[in-house]
C-alpha cells in the first residue's frame, strides 16, 4: 500500500557532496517521522537522521554539522543533504517512514525503502 523510493546515491570523492531523496507514495493519510538509516558491510543498520512532521530533527553524532535532513510534507518527500563526505560514510542508505494509510488513519506503520548505495572514495 505504501512505497518508499530512494534516489541520489552514487560514487563521490572524499570531501564531496550528495543529496538523497525519498518519495513516499500509495494510500497515504499521514506521515509522522521520516528518516534515513545506513548499513555498512558487516555492521548493523544505524540511524543517520530523522525529522518529524513538524520539522524537529535529530542526527547521529557522526554526521552532525555535515548532513542536513529536510522534508516536503506536501510531496511526501524527505531529503538528506550530505556534505564533506568521508570514506566511513560509505553504506547503503535506507529511507524510513511511519505512515498511516487511508484505511487505518490513526495507526502508524513502519515502512522502508529498498536502499541506495553511497560510496565515498579516499
Amino acid at each position: 500500500q505504501v512505497q518508499l523510493v530512494e534516489s541520489g546515491g552514487g560514487l563521490v570523492q572524499a570531501g564531496g557532496s550528495l543529496r538523497l531523496t525519498c518519495v513516499a507514495s500509495g494510500s497515504i493519510f499521514s506521515i509522522n517521522v521520516m528518516g534515513w538509516y545506513r548499513q555498512a558491510p558487516g555492521k548493523q543498520r544505524e540511524l543517520v537522521a530523522r525529522i518529524t512532521s513538524g520539522g524537529s530533527t535529530n542526527y547521529a553524532d557522526s554526521v552532525k554539522g555535515r548532513f542536513t535532513i529536510s522534508r516536503d510534507n506536501a510531496k511526501n518527500t524527505v531529503y538528506l543533504q550530505m556534505n564533506s563526505l568521508k570514506p566511513e560514510d560509505t553504506a547503503v542508505y535506507y529511507c524510513n517512514a511511519f505512515v498511516a494509510t487511508m484505511d487505518r488513519r490513526y495507526v502508524y506503520y513502519d515502512y522502508w525503502g529498498q536502499g541506495t548505495q553511497v560510496t565515498v572514495s579516499s
